[in-house]
């Protein structure tokens, strides 16, 4: 019986979470490919687990084990009727303005069936073992264990291997398929409970009182224990897919790490001391301040290393807090009930409030140094000067950020250190303040919370802050350059458009987009090429951002050059418009359209010499399909979330899209700059599949008086019909022909590996 149950709750853990990839891989395309959409996932399933954990609750609560079974067989049924999962077509353009609304519309509707019963599962199963006479039925709870150790298996076997063998359209059906071994697993389950009514009456060897409703403290102490690890989850799966690529594996892994926690604190042999956990943590979150603040991001696997290290560590501590104050089975499914309310509260945090509350991401170091504060080895020690002069557990968290504010607005101007210690001295100095508080948990807490709001008037490798705007796409800020001679505007960690404050210069285009680099040439190679079509041109002034005007009455015909460009950033192409020309931008990020059309941060679309610039607020997949077929001379694709291009803009489905609005002769740009990702072989194996022909320059050779000039590194790809329309590429030796790869695949909207293209 024990094992039945085991394989049962392993093999329902194993759908719940290989459904959470595969379905956030389906939806991320209709959204542009942002970090939120994940993180907005997993604030569905874990409402859907607190659902299925209430349900559970009241089940075991109000039924007999016969009408439990019953109910629960029947609600199998229901969700297999809901199989496979897919998106609902009839609402394929989300919401412009509630992009969070209608996503968790569309899980609730297409996923939240068969979710539910899978959640329902666990507790309620646990709940029968717990009413067995089967050895270990008073402490039910290392079925939890092999449950996560099932969530475990699926989520790294799918970007392992479930993503690399199967399209979206089949990993549904194999889903589904899985999903009918439930009924006759639950059923063999129930029948080998069903006579139960009760879990026995406690041991003489229990605790009197032990059956006792758990306390209103003990309850909020679960809730609580279980919401900073779930928020943690998502602030450290956002700080890393934001910088690399918003993929089920960078997706998995800290979720998995999360899931193996509730392993070890769960399993009936302890692996990790409590104690050694407890004196881990600060130290791994004081290296984790120092690289946040400072803002170090190479090399990468040590810095994503480092964010996965510490929150497992961080998530450890409190879930063993969560584990050692476990009660009896009778109590269990309340316990899971008030465990999953939490985990709600910490998503719901991160997802929803903090955007509105925090115009930065300020709730990864909040849940970190929250984590901090519940270090319970420390805090069960005899009482401490923290906890007998309240006072002091503010005065020096006051001093760290005097401090650190002190040393991180005077030291850069005045030049007293060298700028590669600065930020060593900056940090370094009050962390290691900081440490020395370590035996002192709440006011330790505090401190590192000090040096990181200190650490606010670092303006690091960015520059000063003028402007800043966050959304369900992320934290777009405006700087001044560190050199005070531009203003830049950041995503991320990546710069997406630079301009002189010199209007003598401010018509130059600066970063990946300079004269010399590779765009350079494709403008030159433009200019010398018949690509003149019949467009259809406003009558009226450029509209609105996001208005959609009616074609007929509004536009009349024209003939010029007319360009359209994936993702505005700061308007730099704009630079390269020329008298009569029609320029259409496309960007998904409504703060990104109002800045670059504030002149008093940027003036490229202002001084642009075209006839027209249009701006299209929404996804370019789903706003292109408007636009008339055959009307662009050129087409660029310069769409990035952070450093990584939207996966659903550089697929089959979506090449097709674009030449069919490419007019003859007509050619595609890729901007495919990547940190993390080589992004050529995906392109070579497009273009090779599509007959097309394609050309990269990788402009690499940068020198450091070319970067003070405000150049980029820059890697580019064109595409064309055929090998005539490139040949102006042809004549400039730094472009050549691209090379496929037969491991990376034809990347299409059901199928695409990033696993296969990390750069080594």
């Amino acid at each position: 019986m024990t094992t039945l149950f085991a394989i049962t709750l392993f093999w329902s853990a194993a759908l719940l979470f290989w459904v959470e990839p595969m379905v956030g891989k389906l939806v991320l395309p209709q959204l542009g490919g942002a970090p939120a959409v994940w993180n907005t996932c997993m604030v569905f399933f874990q409402a859907m687990l607190l659902a299925g954990y209430a349900a559970a609750h009241s089940l075991t609560g109000r039924f007999q084990p016969r009408a439990q079974l019953g109910v629960h067989l029947a609600l199998l049924l229901v969700a297999l009727a809901t199989l496979p999962i897919t998106l609902n077509e009839t609402a394929a353009v989300p919401w412009q303005h509630w992009p969070t609304a209608w996503l968790l519309l569309q899980l609730l509707v297409n996923v939240g069936p068969a979710f539910f019963v899978l959640a329902l599962t666990t507790p309620l199963l646990q709940r029968w073992f717990a009413a067995s006479s089967q050895a270990g039925a008073r402490d039910p709870y290392f079925l939890y264990a092999a449950s996560n150790l099932g969530s475990f298996a699926a989520l790294l076997g799918y970007p392992l291997f479930i993503e690399l063998n199967w399209p979206l359209r089949e990993q549904a059906w194999l889903w589904a398929a899985a999903f009918l071994l439930m009924p006759v697993l639950v059923f063999a389950c129930g029948k080998s409970a069903g006579g139960l009514q009760s879990p026995p009456a406690p041991t003489t060897t229990e605790p009197s009182g032990g059956c006792k409703p758990p306390a209103r403290a003990r309850r909020l102490h679960w809730a609580v224990c279980a919401a900073v690890p779930s928020s943690l989850l998502l602030g450290v799966t956002t700080y890393i897919t934001t910088d690399v690529a918003s993929m089920p594996l960078l997706w998995v892994v800290p979720l998995a790490l999360y899931l193996l926690t509730f392993v070890f604190v769960f399993a009936r042999r302890r692996l990790f001391s409590a104690r050694l956990l407890s004196r881990a943590l600060p130290i791994g979150a004081l290296a984790l301040a120092y690289q946040m603040c400072a803002g170090l991001s190479e090399p990468a696997w040590l810095v994503m290393g480092l964010h996965l290290v510490v929150f497992f560590i961080a998530a450890m501590v409190c879930h063993a807090r969560l584990a050692a104050d476990r009660p009896e089975p009778e109590h269990l499914t309340e316990f899971y009930l008030w465990m999953s309310l939490g985990g709600v509260l910490g998503g719901l945090f991160n997802t929803l409030l903090a955007p509105v509350l925090f115009n930065s991401v300020v709730e990864y170091p909040l849940a970190l140094m929250t984590a901090c504060w519940l270090r319970w080895e420390a805090e069960r020690r005899s009482p401490t000067p923290s906890t007998k002069h309240p006072a002091s557990d503010l005065a020096w968290p006051a001093v760290l950020a005097v401090l650190t504010a002190a040393l991180a607005a005077f030291l850069p101007p005045t030049k007293l250190v060298p700028s590669q210690i600065q930020s060593l001295v900056i940090f370094g100095v009050p962390l290691l303040l900081c440490f020395l508080l370590v035996d002192m948990p709440r006011r330790f807490a505090l401190g590192l919370g000090a040096v990181f709001l200190g650490g606010a008037f670092f303006t690091g490798g960015f520059g000063k802050t003028l402007h800043v705007e966050r959304n369900f796409f992320g934290v777009t800020r405006v700087t001044l350059s560190s050199s005070g001679d531009a203003r830049q505007i950041v995503h991320g960690r990546t710069i997406h458009g630079r301009q002189f404050l010199d209007p003598a210069r401010a018509a130059e285009p600066l970063t990946f987009y300079h004269r010399e680099g590779p765009l350079g040439d494709v403008f030159k190679v433009l200019g010398t090429a018949d690509t003149r079509v019949t467009v259809a041109r406003s009558t009226n002034p450029p509209f609105p951002v996001g208005s959609r005007p009616n074609m007929v009455n509004v536009f009349s015909t024209y003939s010029g050059r007319h360009v359209g460009v994936i993702g505005l950033g700061a308007g730099s192409m704009a630079a390269y418009a020329q008298a009569g020309d029609l320029w259409t931008f496309y960007d998904i990020d409504p703060s990104v359209l109002r800045i670059a059309q504030n002149t008093n941060y940027f003036t490229y679309l202002a001084r642009s010499a075209a006839a027209e610039t249009r701006l299209v607020e929404g996804d370019a997949r789903l706003r292109l399909r408007e636009a008339a077929d055959g009307g662009f001379g050129l087409l660029v694709l310069d769409a990035f979330s952070s450093d990584a291009i939207p996966v659903h803009l550089i697929t089959r489905e979506a090449l097709e899209l674009y030449l069919r609005k490419l007019a003859p002769g007509g050619m595609l740009a890729f901007h495919i700059s990547n940190r993390y990702l080589d992004l050529e072989p995906v392109l070579a194996n497009l273009a090779a599949d599509l007959r097309l022909v394609a050309l990269g320059c990788d402009d690499m050779s940068l020198t450091e008086a070319e970067f003070a000039t405000g150049r980029e590194q820059a890697h580019w790809v064109v595409m064309a019909r055929s090998a005539e329309e490139l040949a102006g590429f042809q004549r400039r030796t730094r472009w050549s022909p691209l090379e496929g790869n037969p491991r990376v695949g034809v990347w299409t909207d059901d199928f695409s590996s990033p696993l296969r293209v990390i750069q080594r």
